[in-house]
């Protein structure tokens, strides 16, 4: 992405605060995995949004005075020969510059003086920040733990949600978005083609998940935008399955849900396919009837829809199929084969932290998820793509990954060859 991109999200945040308010968020800290190491650092994603940065322990700060003009800073950790040595160069002042398009860049040492000053002077009221949890249990992160001393040291701070101010902007994907997400389902689908053909029966599935972060590796250093769900048979129907243990037997169908990740924008996809490289019977209808329910819905997808139509019709007409296959006895049982829904947003977080809208419009991206389980046949397999809405309908952007049976089987009837 380019600094106008954060720029122009940073205006549009501005647009919606209030005035005489000060806006405080943070890149994040580590997190630690065992005595001597860390799990690998990732940024807040809003943070991430609104500057470019990624690296830990960096602060933003923007103030809207009360004629509308805004002053943004961004402090960043000092040079350290010893730390950078260990672990990698850090930011420098030109360079969050020039990443972020902010001008006013500083050292972290100086953030807690400077706020100081900013909250006490008596020329800012309201205080904007993030402070989203998925879960009440949740650790607390730098804006919590700020939090507590706000509540302590400047009780006259009247507090607002940053967080839904940019779920808002979130929800609405520019064109240098779109435009990395196709990116990304090109990758994708390079990723799961090459597991198609690289299967096999006996084949592990800690070995399907090695051919696709191979091939994904070759695109760049992101990867998978997310920990992928690689199962077979019975491990079909473990839903959010992460194990990579099982062995695909002659017969059983490969489940997967994966998404690459490009320019930090992310895609969520899936297919499912015969290990054998050859749908039975059963495992034919079954597919096809999930492949008619979506394309059904990339159909009449468009925007004015409401946006829990999305599972809600896929799981009607998915339920009729079904019954005039005589797989299902009555359509309100459908939740016997159909166990979650799947139109979330996908974007910067493969469930993409948006504002859930009523109705859809267009630029959202969100995923059609037709997944159908038949435990009583060993059948477990979902169909998931990515639907852009249009001015007047919908695009499947991941519609260049093979998802009718004959796609499947002719990309199975070719050999995977490592780059």
């Amino acid at each position: 992405m380019q600094k106008d991109y954060y720029q122009g999200n940073r205006g549009r945040l501005y647009a919606q605060m209030k005035e005489n308010s000060l806006l405080v968020l943070f890149s994040g800290m580590e997190v630690r995995k065992t005595n001597d190491e860390y799990y690998p650092f990732y940024t807040d994603r809003n943070f991430l949004y609104l500057t470019g940065l990624e690296q830990k322990d960096l602060v933003f700060v923007a103030r809207k005075d009360g004629e509308g003009h805004v002053k943004e800073k961004i402090y960043i950790l000092p040079p350290d020969m010893l730390a950078e040595r260990w672990n990698g160069a850090r930011i420098q002042p030109q360079q969050a510059s020039d990443i972020s398009g902010v001008e006013e860049v500083g050292f972290v040492s100086a953030f807690e003086g400077e706020f100081h000053s900013l909250a006490a002077g008596g020329n800012y009221q309201n205080l904007y920040l993030d402070l989203f949890r998925v879960s009440p249990a949740d650790r607390d992160a730098p804006s919590h733990l700020f939090l507590k001393r706000i509540a302590s040291d400047y009780p006259f701070l009247h507090l607002e949600n940053a967080n839904i101010l940019i779920r808002r902007l979130r929800l609405i994907k520019q064109p240098c978005e779109l435009e990395a997400m196709r990116r990304a389902e090109e990758i994708t689908c390079a990723g799961i083609t090459s597991m198609m053909k690289a299967s096999r029966p006996g084949m592990y599935e800690y070995q399907y998940k090695a051919v696709f972060d191979y091939v994904l590796g070759q695109y760049g250093p992101q990867g998978p935008g997310f920990p992928s769900i690689i199962s077979a048979g019975q491990n079909n129907f473990c839903i959010h399955y992460y194990s990579y243990k099982g062995q695909a037997h002659d017969g059983d169908m490969v489940l997967n849900d994966v998404g690459a990740c490009h320019d930090s924008i992310m895609t969520d996809v899936s297919r499912g396919w015969p290990c054998n490289g050859k749908f039975s019977e059963r495992q034919a209808l079954l597919y096809n009837i999930a492949l008619q329910t979506s394309d059904h819905m990339f159909r009449i997808i468009k925007p004015g829809m409401a946006m829990q139509e999305v599972d809600g019709e896929s799981h009607r007409y998915c339920a009729r199929l079904l019954v005039e296959a005589g797989v299902l006895d009555e359509e309100k049982n459908i939740h016997k084969y159909m166990w979650h829904g799947g139109a979330h947003h996908v974007g910067l977080d493969v469930h993409d932290a948006v504002a859930a809208p009523q109705v859809i419009g267009p630029n959202m991206v969100f995923c059609v998820d037709i997944g159908i389980y038949h435990e009583e046949w060993g059948i477990g397999f979902r169909l998931e793509d990515n639907c852009l809405v249009t001015e007047d309908g919908c695009e499947n952007l991941s519609a260049v990954t093979p998802r009718t049976i004959p796609e499947i089987e002719a990309v199975m009837r070719q050999s995977f060859t490592a780059f």
